[in-house]
């Protein structure tokens, strides 16, 4: 679903195009308009706090490995939960973010 697709709102009486097979070099021209026509309120902005994030290193890379072993303790019920490690770790993080973003 497209956000701000007068078709896709309840009750629309928009019509709506009937999907038919394209040459890949019209598909791609047609979803090139479609994103410079695309809305002005579907516009993502960063806040600085989140800026700074991906500007110091963070990436979408993680340990499947760790996942797995993580994801089998559970299942085995054996996972424990350190919620003194974790605030504290989330007071860390958060320290470390502000004063990133204050500079």
């Amino acid at each position: 679903m497209k956000i701000g697709n007068p078709a896709d709102k309840p009750g629309s009486t928009a019509p709506v195009a009937p999907v038919r097979n394209q040459p890949a070099e019209t598909k791609a021209a047609e979803a090139g308009a479609q994103q410079q026509a695309a809305d002005p309120s579907a516009k993502v902005e960063l806040s600085n706090a989140a800026s700074s994030l991906l500007e110091g290193g963070a990436s979408a890379d993680f340990d499947a490995d760790k996942v797995a072993r993580i994801a089998q303790a559970i299942s085995d019920g054996k996972f424990e939960i350190n919620a003194e490690k974790i605030a504290d770790r989330l007071i860390a993080n958060a320290h470390e973010v502000l004063g990133k973003a204050q500079h």
